[in-house]
């Protein structure tokens, strides 16, 4: 009788992709506890209290990641993909105020969830290429959603100034600047909202008559 390997045939693969998505839901279980306990307290947790919270040892957590960088960066990218889904453009083609509030909602429901993992992928960018190039294509996912949205009004404006206001209105959206209206000055959501929509609104030119089909 030939010897037939454990893991051979329909039950041994059965076997080992059981154990495939038992490590990937301890993987996510993982990073979700980090994220909830960086949303509690914006110290790093470390890796005892990472493994409490998600229930699991110690040993499940660097099992799966190198070491915290590696989960940070694996909490960043998990970050990233559902930001990706949040931020999804709607409403390009509305109003000058439909575009408005379309896309500071998408960016304040964004950095209202993130923003302590933002700031934790800052405080530990310099220990990894990863983390700084997620931290630049956070930044340009932003900057290309502002482009896209204010596209109408973009467009009467010279390659330069147009450039000059990019920038300004990245910098007036980012996290801090959220971070900032929510804790230093205590607005609510909503009121975070309208005081980006109005600064918007006032940096923006006006918005032409034409429509997008005639700017393309």
């Amino acid at each position: 009788m030939l010897d037939v390997p454990f893991a051979t045939g329909p039950l041994g693969k059965r076997r080992i992709d059981g154990r495939r998505l038992r490590s990937e839901r301890t993987r996510r279980s993982i990073i979700e506890a980090y994220l909830d306990l960086l949303r509690e307290n914006p110290q790093q947790p470390t890796a005892s209290q990472i493994a409490k919270r998600a229930g699991y040892s110690v040993r499940s957590v660097f099992e799966r990641f190198a070491d915290l960088i590696a989960l940070n960066s694996a909490a960043a990218d998990h970050a990233f993909t559902q930001g990706m889904a949040q931020a999804e453009s709607r409403h390009v083609d509305g109003d000058r105020q439909t575009r408005l509030r379309s896309q500071v909602e998408a960016r304040s429901r964004i950095c209202e969830q993130w923003l302590p993992l933002w700031r934790a992928l800052l405080h530990n960018q310099h220990q990894s290429d990863l983390l700084k190039a997620l931290i630049e294509h956070m930044r340009d996912a932003a900057t290309a959603s502002l482009q896209l949205m204010y596209r109408p009004e973009l467009s009467t404006l010279p390659k330069a100034k147009r450039k000059q206001l990019v920038i300004a209105l990245e910098s007036l959206t980012e996290f801090e600047s959220w971070g900032r209206m929510r804790e230093r000055h205590g607005l609510s959501i909503k009121a975070s909202r309208e005081a980006w929509i109005n600064v918007i609104d006032l940096m923006l030119p006006p918005t032409p008559s034409m429509s997008l089909a005639e700017l393309a």
